[in-house]
């Protein structure tokens, strides 16, 4: 075994491999800096051999974005149990709903004691909503987690204090057996706070999945409601439609908000550092179970005004009424009212950029990120040996 040999060793086990670059690459570039050996277990896209190159061993999992049927869904819990045997890890770190319910119950059908550390980043749609299937899908995710979640030796990493406490009533998780840490951190050298530009006017920028949950009516219904008052402000949407969830946003109706002179869309953007800096107010009216959105993480680094929902997770990404604006969810008129108040009081959207940069070096540093994480690695396979 490694840990006998001296090595540890780590097996990432997420949905998707572009969700891991953008929320775990750096943790798992220092766990292998640091001597362990790093597996990537995924749905691979386009960054298999990406991952490779950096040193990763990666393996493929056949994770399904939406139900596949039980007995698909059987067949991957039965091929991460096999991949976990194959690779025989000193400790499974599993992110993201399915990968941690499904990596849970695996290693209950393994004999030895494997530490787990199950990252919780949203609880999604299910544990939000109100209509009658999520009551019943929430029900079976619920006793899933309790199965899932019933490890000897883990660590459930939550986002925020809401998932934090429904998990905890759900599991009956005690102290020792979670942390809280606020989102995977942003590099706060690369996402630099600037001043803003208002040469060209107020621009408000939305950038996220472009889903139905994320806000983006709401966003469009407030876009127009401002323009009534302040015609010359311009709504940037970042992002582009995902085709495999269902409540994805048509690429139809983006060309019908560009045509209409309601949004200017800027799709797929690898630079939101600039596109943030050349920006005045950035929103996220979510209503989607969120853990802590990694957009707003950002903006905070950006010293850029934030209007958000009082959603859990997002209302913990700022401070109401200090860094941003929080909103009820599904209301568009308030998210107008709240981006009128930050256009007319430009004193006001300045403060709250400089405190949110603050905040976001004293809550969201990568750097301090990664080492939480690597500490409860260590404490957790020590705990074993």
């Amino acid at each position: 075994m490694n840990e006998f040999l001296g090595i540890k060793s780590i097996i990432y086990i997420v949905n998707v491999d572009w969700f891991f670059i953008s929320h775990r690459l750096p943790i798992a570039l220092e766990a292998k800096k640091r001597g362990y050996k790093v597996t990537i277990a995924c749905n691979f896209t386009k960054h298999k051999e990406e991952l490779r190159d950096m040193g990763f061993n990666v393996i493929n999992i056949p994770f399904t974005r939406s139900g596949g049927g039980f007995l698909n869904e059987l067949k991957t819990i039965i091929y991460i149990r096999r991949v976990i045997k194959e690779v025989k890890p000193s400790l499974v770190h599993a992110v993201t709903i399915k990968p941690v319910l499904y990596t849970g119950l695996a290693l209950k059908t393994i004999t030895k004691n494997i530490p787990m550390v199950a990252a919780i980043s949203g609880l999604g749609y299910v544990f939000t909503a109100s209509n009658l299937r999520a009551k019943l899908t929430r029900f079976i995710a619920s006793l899933c987690y309790k199965v899932a979640l019933t490890q000897k030796y883990k660590i459930v990493i939550f986002q925020n204090s809401s998932d934090d406490a429904i998990l905890t009533r759900v599991a009956n998780l005690k102290c020792s057996d979670k942390a809280l840490i606020k989102g995977s951190g942003v590099d706060l050298s690369v996402y630099n706070s600037l001043a803003e530009n208002n040469s060209d006017g107020i621009k408000v920028v939305m950038a996220c999945r472009l889903l139905k949950e994320k806000g983006v009516y709401e966003y469009i219904e407030a876009a127009k409601q401002v323009k009534e008052h302040y015609l010359d402000t311009e709504f940037l949407l970042v992002g582009t439609p995902d085709l495999e969830n269902p409540n994805t946003i048509e690429q139809t109706e983006i060309d019908r908000w560009v045509n209409g002179g309601v949004i200017n869309y800027l799709g797929h953007r690898n630079d939101i550092p600039n596109v943030f800096a050349d920006s005045n107010i950035v929103c996220l009216p979510s209503f989607y179970g969120e853990g802590v959105p990694k957009v707003l993480i950002e903006a905070a680094a950006c010293g850029r005004a934030i209007i958000t929902t009082n959603n859990p997770g997002c209302k913990d990404a700022i401070i109401d009424g200090v860094t941003g604006i929080a909103v009820p969810v599904r209301d568009s008129a308030a998210l107008a009212m709240a981006i009128i108040k930050l256009i007319e009081d430009s004193d006001l959207r300045n403060v709250m950029g400089q405190k949110g940069r603050l905040f976001a070096e004293q809550e969201f540093d990568v750097n301090s990120v990664v080492h939480k994480h690597l500490k409860i690695y260590n404490n957790l396979i020590s705990t074993v040996l």
